[in-house]
């Protein structure tokens, strides 16, 4: 598939310049309207691009107006803000997603995940018509190659994890005709029973086969990584990194805090939406992307 239509893509113009920046982007999991504003302040105030991700029972829930808030106050803010639909598996969520793009409604990029596929082929068989139908709109996409096991809050569990062959991995994006890969490489979703470890060797091979040919790597299953983890992760060479529980579980005990104390509700939703803001101010801090807007 031609990359011409996906020209002037938000998503690949914010993850080609880290690429070559060497750093990584903030593509923080929002819930609702405030944990949007949240991002948008401290991608502002931090000079940094970022990444709204909803999830798609976030979409089934807010429709077409909640996405367009969220296109509204990111392209309209004063640094690169990308939206982006994270783990769009089921047809229904799919088939939203893209006839709102048809109504001029449209993600600057999704993830097609049918990663519960048996196999490389099956994944791409499931996948390929809808990134087809999504590039007609200028929408790029995001696969995954390989499984990730575990579950978050708005996501399927998945109990058999399947690291990504990297043999394939040519095949794979080719065969897809998606733009941005997701690998696994031990990392899962929700909390880790034990210490991670990561193939980081999966990662460089894969930064190597796809040098210049503009295909970003993702990483999903971030809760609970040791700072370290993420230097390494982005020396390897992932680009965009997925992060949800760090800002939500803090943003929420904030806010049902503030109330029991008896504050006003306006101060509550203040004083929440200002700690999911410093999560990403950390963030975007420790992934280098600080001053890169």
């Amino acid at each position: 598939m031609s990359l011409e239509s996906l020209q002037g893509n938000r998503t690949l113009d914010i993850l080609y310049k880290a690429e070559q920046g060497g750093y990584g982007v903030l593509a923080q999991v929002c819930y609702d309207a405030q944990s949007v504003i949240a991002l948008v302040r401290s991608a502002e105030r931090m000079a940094s691009p970022v990444m709204i991700l909803l999830f798609p029972v976030t979409l089934a829930y807010g429709k077409g107006p909640f996405l367009q808030f969220c296109l509204s106050i990111a392209h309209q803010a004063a640094v690169p803000i990308a939206v982006h639909l994270d783990h769009a598996t089921d047809p229904e969520h799919l088939e939203l997603a893209l006839s709102l793009a048809e109504e001029g409604i449209a993600f600057d990029s999704i993830m097609v995940d049918a990663s519960h596929a048996e196999t490389d082929e099956e994944n791409i068989a499931l996948a390929r018509p809808y990134i087809e139908r999504a590039r007609k709109y200028g929408i790029a996409v995001e696969v995954e190659l390989g499984r990730l096991e575990g579950g978050e809050a708005g996501l399927r569990m998945i109990s058999d994890a399947k690291l990504t062959n990297q043999k394939n991995a040519d095949m794979f994006m080719k065969g897809t005709g998606a733009v941005i890969l997701a690998p696994s490489i031990g990392n899962l979703h929700g909390s880790y029973l034990k210490p991670p470890n990561f193939r980081q060797d999966i990662i460089r091979n894969l930064r190597t086969t796809f040098k210049g040919r503009g295909i970003p790597l993702c990483l999903h299953g971030t809760d609970e990584l040791p700072d370290e983890l993420f230097h390494e992760c982005i020396a390897s060479g992932i680009s965009k990194f997925n992060i949800n529980s760090w800002a939500r579980d803090p943003y929420l005990e904030t806010f049902t805090s503030a109330l029991q104390a008896g504050r006003p509700l306006p101060d509550a939703i203040e004083e929440a939406t200002e700690m999911f803001a410093k999560v990403c101010d950390r963030f975007i801090t420790l992934f280098g992307s600080a001053g890169k807007a």
